[in-house]
Formats: C-alpha cells, sequence, structure tokens
C-alpha cells in the first residue's frame, strides 16, 4: 500500500513539473479588451475566462494548444510555446468589427452585424457633426424613426420637448445610462399637441460631450428591461478616456438675429490608483436666447372671439401686427454636470459608478392679454397694474411662464468575473424636479372677505409660485451571465424599483378662485405625494446552433404593487450565409406597459385654447379620485404589446453595408388622455384604457465609406423610416377620443422621414452635407370642420458642415443648419365634396384657418404643433481644444 501510495504522488509531482503558468490578453482588433473569453487546453475540460480587463492566467500541459472562443467571433487556437500568449479576436468570417454593443441581450455582448435585432450605433462624432445645441436634437437629424419638435404652445413644456421612436409616444422608449434605468422626468404633457398624456426621460439634459456612442434597439424589449420598451431602448454609453481632454466653445445664431447660443464644454479624464482605474468627467454651461416667430393677426377674427369693436382690434393691432404675442423658442440657461469612472479591486472584480446633475431655467411666454380680451371696463386696475394709471397706459399685458429644472442620476455598481460567471451588482438613483413661476398675471377671481373687501382683483398679486411636480426612482438590480460553451450563454438577473411622485402645491392666490391668469396652481386637494414599488426577474438564453445561427429567448416576470404582475418573452434568432455577408434576422416579442404614477394620479385644472372660444379652463381627475368613481371610469392598468421585427442584412464589402427591418408593433388597452367631457363635476378629461392600436413600417439604413476620391476619402449614407400602419383597431370604450385626438396620436409625426447624408475627408478638412427629409403629416386641430383636414407639406431640410484641423490640438467646425431656410407648410385638404366647396370660398378658408391658428398668432404651425421645429438658418461656430 505505501508503495502505491508513493508511485501516485511521484506521478502527481512530474505531472506539476511538466505543467507551466500561461497568461495574456485577449482584445479584438479595435484594441478593445474582451472579458468574458473563453480559453481551453485543447483535448482536455481545462479551461477559465478572461477578466474585465480581457486578461487571463492557466496552468497547461507543455506542448499544449489553446483555445480562445467568443461568441460573434472567429475561434483562435495558439500554441502555449512561450509564458505570454495575447490574442486578437475577429469577428466571425474574418470581417472588420465595428461596434462591440450591448443593448439587446442580457447574455454575452456581440459585435454590431452579429446582432439577431436592429440597433442603430451612434458616435459621439455622429452627434457633434449635427451642429445641434442638444442631444435629443442632434438624434433628430441622425435617426429617420425618432422625432421631436418644439412645441408651440410652451408652458411647462418649454422644459422638456416630447420625443418618440416609430411614432410610440415618449413614454414607450427606455432610456439607459451605461446600461441602467435612467428616472422620468416629473412633467406630464397636457397640452393638445404630440405626446399628449405621456411624459418620458429628459434626454435633453444630458451633455453631448460626456457621451461616448448611443446604441438604440429598435425593437420591442420589455423581456429584457422590463417597462417602457415597448418600442425600443435607447442606451447612452458614457466616455471612459483616460487622455485626451478637450475643451469645446460654442455660439450661433439664427438668420433674423436672434435666438443667440453661447456654451462651454469642459470633458477630461485620467488614470486612478496607478491605473487601476479611470475617472472622465464633463462640465457644460449654455444659454440659448429667445426665438419669436409669431404670426399677423387676422383682426377680423379677433373681434369676433372675444366680442370686441372691429375699429378697437384694427387700431391695436396696427401697433402690435402679432397681437403682442411671442411664440418660437424660449430663452434656456443650462449648467450639466456628469462624472463617470470605475476602479478595479483586483484583477476580476470592479467597482464602477456615474452621476449627473442638470440645472435648467426657461424663460417663456403665454398668450399676451390684449386690451380687448383683459378690458378696462372689466378690470379698471388693469392700468395701474400693467400701465401708469392713465387709460391710455394701458395697451394689455402678456404673462411670463418660468420652469426650475433640476435633474440628477447616479449609479454605483461593482463587476466581477469569476470560473467564467460574470456578475454585475448596482444601485441606481435618479430624480427629476421641475417648479414653476408665473409673472406679469393677477388673479381675476371676485371673492371678498369677511369684511366685504376684494381678496384679489385690484388687491391680485402679479407675481406667483404655482408649484411643480417631482419625480424619483431607486432601482436596484442584480445580472448574472456565463458563456458556458462555444454554444450556450445564458444570463438572468433581478430588479427592484421603487417610484415616488409628488404634486407640490402653489401658493394660494396662484390656485384660489380662477388662480393666476394664464397657469393655475395646483390646489392643496390635488397636490400630495405618492408611491410604489416592483420586483421583477428575467431569465436569457443564447443558442448559436452553428457559427452562423443563433437563436435567444428570454422570459420576464414582474409584479407591480399597485396593479399586479406580467409575464412576458421574447425570441429573436439570426441567419448568416454567403460567407457571413448576408445575414438574416427576427424576433417576436410580447411586452408591457405600467401607467406612470403621473397618469394615475395627476389631477389639476388648465388653462387651453377653444377654438373660436379663446382660452378656457378646464381640468383633469384621476382615475383614484371619487369624481372617477361616480361618473364610472375604472383604475389604469398596463398596457400589452406583441411585437414582430423580420429583417435582412447585408455586407457586400468592407465599406459598403445595409439594413432593412420590417416591425409590426399591436398595443393592447393603450393609455390615453381623452377629450374634455361634461359631467355632473364640471368640463374634465380623465386618462383610462381606451383601445388597441397597431403600427407597422419599415426601416432601412446603408453605408458606403472609403470611397476614393482625389486625394481624399468619400462616404454616404442613407437611411429611412416608412410608416405603413398607425392607427387604432378596436372599438373606443367612450365617446371621448375625437378626431383631433386621433390625429395628434397617429399622423402628427411624419409618414416617412429619410436621412441622406455625405462626407468627404481630405487633408485638414472635413466636409459634411445632410438632407433631412420630413414627410406628409396630417392632423385634425379642434373647430376645424369635419370636412376638412391640414396637411403638413413634405419638406427637406439640409445641413451643411465644415471642419478644420487648424492644428493636431485646435478644430474649428462651423455647421449651416437649415441651409435653405426651409419653414414648415400646410394648407387645407378637402375630405368630401362638401369640403371642396367650402375650399373654393375665400372667406370661408380664411374663417377656418383663424379657428386652428388662434387668429394667426400660430400660423407656421398651427395651435396644436406642425411636422418639424425650425426657425430658419441657424449658423453655429464652434471651437475644440485638446489638452
Amino acid at each position: 500500500m505505501k508503495k502505491i501510495t508513493l508511485l501516485f504522488l511521484l506521478l502527481n509531482v512530474s505531472f506539476l513539473f511538466a505543467q507551466k503558468e500561461i497568461s495574456g490578453v485577449v482584445k479584438d482588433n479595435t484594441g478593445a479588451a474582451l472579458p468574458g473569453v473563453n480559453i481551453v487546453e485543447k483535448g482536455t475540460s481545462n479551461g477559465v475566462s478572461t477578466d474585465i480587463n480581457g486578461t487571463y492566467k492557466i496552468r497547461v500541459k507543455e506542448g499544449a494548444m489553446l483555445l480562445f472562443s467568443y461568441i460573434g467571433f472567429s475561434n483562435v487556437e495558439k500554441a502555449a510555446t512561450s509564458s505570454t500568449v495575447n490574442v486578437v479576436m475577429a469577428e466571425s468570417g474574418g470581417q472588420a468589427l465595428q461596434e462591440i454593443v450591448i443593448t439587446g441581450s442580457r447574455t454575452a455582448p456581440r459585435s454590431n452585424t452579429t446582432t439577431a435585432l436592429p440597433i442603430d450605433v451612434i458616435s459621439s462624432k455622429d452627434l457633434a457633426s449635427t451642429g445641434q445645441a442638444s442631444f435629443d436634437k442632434a438624434l433628430q437629424y441622425k435617426i429617420p424613426s425618432f422625432n421631436t419638435v418644439q412645441t408651440p404652445v410652451n408652458d411647462a413644456t418649454s422644459l422638456l420637448d416630447p420625443y418618440e421612436i416609430r411614432n410610440m409616444g415618449p413614454s414607450r422608449t427606455l432610456i439607459l445610462i451605461n446600461g441602467k434605468r435612467k428616472n422620468l422626468s416629473s412633467l406630464l404633457y397636457v397640452q393638445t399637441s404630440p405626446g399628449r398624456g405621456e411624459t418620458g426621460a429628459d434626454i435633453s439634459a444630458i451633455p453631448t460631450d460626456a457621451i461616448e456612442r448611443v446604441e438604440i434597439l429598435r425593437d420591442g424589449a420589455s423581456a429584457q428591461y422590463g417597462s417602457d420598451a415597448i418600442a425600443g431602448v435607447m442606451n447612452i454609453i458614457l466616455k471612459k478616456d483616460t487622455k485626451g481632454g478637450s475643451v469645446t466653445v460654442r455660439t450661433g445664431i439664427t438668420s433674423e438675429g436672434d435666438g443667440e447660443m453661447l456654451g462651454v464644454s469642459l470633458n477630461n479624464g485620467s488614470e486612478v490608483g496607478d491605473g487601476k482605474g479611470f475617472v472622465n468627467y464633463t462640465v457644460d454651461f449654455s444659454k440659448v436666447s429667445q426665438s419669436n416667430r409669431p404670426g399677423t393677426v387676422d383682426a377680423a377674427g379677433e373681434a369676433t372671439d372675444f366680442g370686441a369693436s372691429l375699429s378697437d382690434v384694427q387700431a391695436f393691432l396696427a401697433k402690435k401686427p402679432d397681437a403682442g404675442n411671442i411664440n418660437g423658442s424660449p430663452e434656456t440657461a443650462a449648467a450639466k454636470f456628469l462624472v463617470n469612472g470605475g476602479f478595479d479591486l483586483s484583477e476580476e472584480t470592479q467597482l464602477y459608478y456615474n452621476a449627473a446633475y442638470v440645472y435648467k431655467k426657461v424663460n417663456s411666454f403665454a398668450n399676451y392679454r390684449t386690451p380687448y380680451w383683459r378690458t378696462l371696463s372689466d378690470y379698471p386696475y388693469l392700468k395701474d397694474f400693467f400701465g401708469d394709471g392713465t387709460p391710455a397706459s394701458y395697451v394689455g399685458y402678456v404673462p411670463t411662464f418660468t420652469g426650475d429644472l433640476n435633474d440628477y442620476n447616479a449609479t454605483l455598481g461593482y463587476k466581477s468575473v469569476k470560473n467564467g460567471w460574470n456578475t454585475d451588482a448596482s444601485v441606481t438613483v435618479g430624480g427629476n424636479t421641475q417648479t414653476y413661476s408665473v409673472e406679469n398675471s393677477h388673479n381675476r377671481s371676485d371673492l371678498q372677505d369677511e369684511n366685504g373687501a376684494n381678496i384679489y382683483l385690484e388687491n391680485s398679486p402679479i407675481a406667483f409660485k404655482p408649484g411643480g411636480t417631482s419625480f424619483n426612482h431607486v432601482v436596484g438590480n442584480l445580472d448574472i451571465s456565463k458563456i458556458l460553451s462555444d454554444k450556450i450563454s445564458i444570463g438572468f438577473g433581478s430588479e427592484i424599483r421603487t417610484e415616488t411622485f409628488e404634486v407640490i402645491e402653489g401658493d394660494l392666490a396662484s390656485y384660489d378662485g380662477q388662480g393666476a391668469d394664464s397657469f393655475a396652481g395646483n390646489l392643496p386637494q390635488n397636490s400630495g405625494k405618492w408611491n410604489r414599488y416592483n420586483l421583477g426577474g428575467y431569465f436569457d438564453v443564447a443558442y448559436d446552433v452553428t457559427e452562423d445561427f443563433l437563436i435567444n429567448g428570454t422570459l420576464r416576470y414582474e409584479d407591480y404593487s399597485d396593479f399586479g404582475g406580467a409575464t412576458v418573452w421574447k425570441i429573436s434568432s439570426r441567419y448568416k450565409f454567403a460567407e457571413d455577408k448576408i445575414t438574416l434576422r427576427g424576433s417576436v416579442s410580447t411586452g408591457f406597459r405600467a401607467p406612470t404614477l403621473h397618469q394615475i394620479y395627476t389631477q389639476k385644472s388648465q388653462y387651453s385654447f377653444v377654438a373660436g372660444e379663446g382660452i378656457q379652463v378646464s381640468g383633469i381627475i384621476n382615475n383614484v379620485s371619487p369624481q372617477a368613481r361616480l361618473i364610472g371610469v375604472p383604475k389604469l392598468d398596463a398596457e400589452k404589446s406583441t411585437n414582430i421585427t423580420v429583417g435582412i442584412g447585408a455586407k457586400p464589402s468592407r465599406n459598403f453595408n445595409f439594413t432593412v427591418d420590417y416591425y409590426n408593433i399591436k398595443v393592447k388597452d393603450r393609455i390615453i388622455l381623452g377629450d374634455i367631457v361634461s359631467t355632473p363635476y364640471g368640463d374634465v378629461a380623465w386618462f383610462e384604457n381606451s383601445f388597441d392600436s397597431r403600427t407597422s413600417g419599415l426601416d432601412f439604413v446603408a453605408n458606403y465609406s472609403n470611397i476614393l476620391l482625389g486625394e481624399g476619402k468619400l462616404g454616404f449614407n442613407l437611411s429611412g423610416n416608412i410608416t405603413i400602419d398607425n392607427e387604432r383597431i378596436s372599438p373606443l370604450k367612450r365617446d371621448n377620443f375625437s378626431a383631433t385626438l386621433d390625429a395628434l396620436m397617429f399622423t402628427s409625426r411624419p409618414n416617412t422621414k429619410w436621412i441622406l447624408g455625405a462626407n468627404y475627408e481630405i487633408g485638414k478638412f472635413d466636409f459634411s452635407l445632410n438632407n433631412t427629409y420630413f414627410g406628409k403629416t396630417t392632423f385634425k386641430q379642434a373647430g376645424l370642420s369635419d370636412n376638412l383636414r391640414t396637411e403638413f407639406i413634405p419638406k427637406i431640410v439640409t445641413d451643411l458642415g465644415v471642419n478644420f484641423s487648424a492644428t493636431e490640438k485646435l478644430t474649428l467646425s462651423l455647421n449651416v443648419n437649415n441651409l435653405l431656410n426651409v419653414l414648415p407648410e400646410w394648407e387645407f385638404k378637402a375630405e368630401n365634396a362638401a369640403g371642396t366647396t367650402l375650399l373654393n370660398d375665400p372667406a370661408l378658408v380664411k374663417e377656418q384657418s383663424n379657428l386652428i391658428t388662434f387668429n394667426q398668432r400660430y400660423s407656421q404651425m398651427t395651435y396644436d404643433g406642425f411636422h418639424f421645429s425650425q426657425l430658419g438658418t441657424m449658423f453655429n461656430l464652434s471651437l475644440n481644444y485638446k489638452f
């Protein structure tokens, strides 16, 4: 027995001496480290995985062969002939790797050309090339399926323009920052304009110079990420550079001489702890002055609407042809701070963090209160409030609206790679608060105190604090993934989220009686704080049947404290052939969107324009109020969706590629803010799960680069979105969704949008020319004859960019946006023979035009909105200096 034991020990010792330790780094051919790569000693089960930094260590026999495998990349075999074996892996099929995307699957990252889903990757250079002042406006001119417009009537909406992907509304696109959920804005859109009844994250608050790239998943992703991802996911990846900081100074002005813009941004980074960590930070300050594009007001329409003498109206309009209105782009000042960092605790673990804070102040104006609208015969004290005490000095007044926005988000997380298991645990907090101020106004309520004296009227203040809104969330995430083999990768995890929504009470004078003229404050009974939480869990598996054939499946369950649970799933697949030059891909999924706390609890009074009647006050009652129960309005439930995407991608050569994707999105129990209805509690509107809808269309993306032309290189890109269907497909549950709201939801965005760009690099110059085609949009504005519709004519907006690299450190950029000064233009179209007859009568046409533009105040865009925002030609100049 002793001899056997001795022999066994000697064999083990000899085996150990026959082994040696191999270490190295695995990267892609762009130089980026690849975490989670499988390294196996060929012919054995001995294996390890690369850590976060792409490094590995393994003990193998003398003369061993190492097999390196990673989903989406060609396998690599290398002999262990030295103690260091570094490897560069290429995308499957030997094609050049584009971008590694982390959006769209909860398993291992993949290259953009091997994903089973349509994903746009927009670099920081792409964003900067647009010359746009904010992130959301830059996306407008880069992504065809992304749309945003500035609303004609601002108020609180001036702080955040509604945006959407695939005509699905702002609340159905989930925004992530470094893969973590960003908080919603506290603003609920209640104006009769696109985006009505919804809310979204404030992406305009994110400093563009802090962004490394943006990954936009154009597919339903509720199974992977939870609520709000019915239309897709936008993942904003932050910069992590530790070298090459820069400062950028920007300035601009419109061709009309207004809208002056001035901004300065600093982005820098450094290593931390002898190269074990990094920090990258951005500081951005900007100010944009007001731009004013009012129309010339029609005297006859004014006299009719306000019951005024035509001569009095004409006398006023002779002095103020625009009736004193100020509408266009408000004055905005913003300060933005963002930091992104990480630190390697060991070879296998990392601590990471990011945080952002944004302060934004916006000054805008309500509709001008003309002297024939707010008359001295009704309110004699106005000559003292807004004049020098004499009747002749009173020429009306324009209430001002000031909004203060504070938005913050922060994530602290921990990553580890151990035995091939990738673990990511994090906590994210975020919030958005908006508070409002109204000045140059008054409370015209006829209320008396106990002694019979007026509380308001001549005793009214002229400045008010109407209150505001606040939203915040805390999110905990645990995500675990592992590449089990060169064919199977799994991921699973959980999320817990708590949300709080608050309506901030206004001061007494802002809401008492009729409240502040133009923007009434939040009443005490409508104010308060509400909270909910939800728990979710998912399981994701990716199976490479072969190198060319991939199947990915995800299952998710989520439970909300206020309305219950939802189970959703997703299956996607990709098949490559013709030496990886052609890819077929598709997905089928179910999804859900939880009603926001804003939609559940908002209850308020609001001022809005009523065609032919001027500005009127109406209200919103919430679904949990006694009034809602008494009139039979049910509580809100989640929307459910079914998404189908089928596409083809081709990469015939290294420099040319294109993709075409068809999508079909069905939403059941869609949540809407309905029309105002007369009830025993007054004229009110409410939210409800009202009907089912279908949205379908095509996305097309093509790129051709590196065309040699003279001494330089030329590149082209063409991308487009075509809407096939966007419609209601079920009966309304009640009669509170008019043709106006139907048009705002389904036809108020371009039915097609295309972007054709060309880029030419030669020497120190880089020239770009982009043409954005905005297709037809259709409106049915409130007050418009049933026999007519309004159509915005298709337009092409051309942008020119010139970059000059004066030195290795200094770059000058000139952007001329809307080079040809193209503005929105609309026209009436007849719905029937009666409409044709109406259009043949100029007087009737003018009457209809007055009804939808508030007597031509909003002649360029109509009162309810338009299909793209333009103030004319805009000149932008920036100077970038690298450290």
